[in-house]
């Protein structure tokens, strides 16, 4: 049975990433809601950090309360530049970017380090980018369950090259508390560079082994992060 939320608590936002929609956040949302939080997941289209943003913001506005924003993967760019939003509260990133001003996607990937894995990204096609299906759940869900992976897989989401080249404009998170869930076994974001964009954002750091479908793997670990942040007095 779910319980009923606590007045004045802090309402949360999950926003996914790309080649992906929100039902990955199906797992993290049952734990919340059980907890009796407000959730409400985002559903981007990922044709242009712009749009995104546009999308992201009024869910903001609808919940009436303070907000926690959480991203997963290009999540983290959208939460960055929606978070400046005067009911957002908190960030926290799972797996995420973590822009800094006028930085991107396309610029975050631009210099991999030497042996970091390559994401099976297919050349462009009409201005939207697809991962290889075949390679899709060795490089981002791993330790998704196999039938889980194959669908995500088959439903993947075509992302905006546009949207990998939005760039941030004020990072929320220069003002704003962060939190950061590093996922160890990531194959899509080097877990080198994530603790190194959560170190420059100041977040509190966590760490799990996890693929970077962690949110969809590890969901119980997901979501004690985001009741971290939700739990915060700022």
């Amino acid at each position: 049975m779910q319980k009923s939320n606590q007045q004045g608590s802090k309402a949360i936002v999950l926003v996914h990433g790309g080649f992906a929609d929100g039902s990955g956040w199906a797992g993290v949302y049952k734990i919340l809601k059980e907890k009796g939080y407000n959730v409400a997941v985002v559903q981007n289209p990922t044709k242009s950090l712009a749009e995104d943003v546009a999308f992201t913001s009024p869910q903001s506005d609808s919940l009436k309360s303070q907000v926690v924003l959480v991203g997963h993967s290009y999540g983290g760019v959208v939460i960055t530049e929606a978070g400046t939003h005067p009911q957002v509260t908190d960030l926290v990133y799972i797996a995420a970017f973590a822009p800094d001003k006028g930085e991107s996607v396309s610029s975050l990937i631009a210099n991999p380090p030497p042996g970091a894995p390559v994401p099976p990204i297919l050349p462009p096609q009409d201005g939207y980018l697809f991962l290889d299906r075949a390679k899709f759940a060795a490089s981002f869900a791993a330790d998704v369950e196999p039938g889980t992976a194959s669908f995500m897989a088959d439903s993947q989401v075509p992302w905006g090259v546009d949207a990998l080249s939005g760039a941030v404009s004020e990072p929320a998170w220069k003002t704003k508390p962060s939190y950061y869930l590093v996922a160890s076994d990531d194959k899509m974001i080097p877990p080198p560079a994530q603790r190194k964009m959560a170190e420059r954002a100041k977040a509190r750091v966590s760490e799990v082994a996890g693929s970077h479908s962690v949110y969809v793997s590890k969901p119980r670990e997901v979501a004690e992060i985001i009741e971290k942040a939700a739990a915060s007095s700022n």
